[in-house]
């Protein structure tokens, strides 16, 4: 493969994880946000104490956590014609990395929540606040390096599902180097997709970071 072919594949490639990745990573954020809020508030004696309702919702979302991904891929098909049209491709992708990606959401949320200090929210209480100013000005503001850290691993895991769509025609960097790397015995563009998966992770983990420094007051006090 000539120079500017390997260069023009993997630009495409790139573009295709990107969009898979960002697209799935924001819905699957804007709707395991909630649900991992309401994990983290809603068991006895909390903010909205409804304990069978919690364990109902955290029984599906271990459910769906413990599902491998490349099943859930296969699981949900029909489920992604209805929603894409189609089963192959990019666009199709996208819903099972969106399905995968808000019950993964949901529990680090949930995990950032309940470091939050206790202390706080019935301090919170005390001076008359109500559950959701408690969620919104308390939790929430003081679980913003936790929840940054976490929607960074999402994005990181994102990466690595991504390419494995590559194996069902899903697109992206994963199928260039399935459909070249493996089944056409070129090394050279399996090492290249490597390379370039390696380098897209670090950055993503390197803003995470930084971004959850930025939001951690201790790390302004210094």
């Amino acid at each position: 493969m000539s120079p500017d072919m390997l260069f023009a594949v993997l630009w495409k490639g790139l573009i295709q994880t990107l969009h898979m990745v960002a697209v799935s990573g924001l819905v699957g954020s804007l709707l395991g946000l909630p649900i991992g809020i309401f994990l983290a508030t809603s068991g006895k004696g909390e903010l909205f104490e409804a304990p069978m309702v919690n364990r109902v919702i955290g029984l599906i979302v271990n459910a769906a956590r413990s599902t491998p991904f490349i099943i859930l891929v296969v699981a949900i098909i029909p489920f992604t014609r209805l929603v894409a049209g189609t089963s192959i491709g990019t666009s199709a992708a996208i819903v099972p990395l969106t399905v995968a990606t808000v019950p993964f959401v949901a529990r680090l949320v949930e995990a950032a929540i309940r470091e939050v200090d206790k202390g706080l929210i019935e301090a919170a209480r005390a001076m008359g606040a109500t559950p959701l100013q408690i969620v919104t000005k308390v939790l929430l503001a003081e679980a913003r390096p936790g929840i940054t850290l976490a929607l960074t691993l999402t994005l990181v895991s994102l990466i690595g599902y991504s390419a494995m769509v590559g194996a069902v025609g899903g697109g992206g960097l994963g199928d260039l180097g399935i459909r070249y790397g493996y089944q056409r015995f070129m090394p050279d563009v399996m090492l290249v997709v490597v390379v370039v998966l390696i380098v897209l992770v670090q950055i993503v983990q390197s803003a995470g970071d930084a971004l959850a420094r930025s939001f951690d007051k201790r790390n302004r006090k210094n």
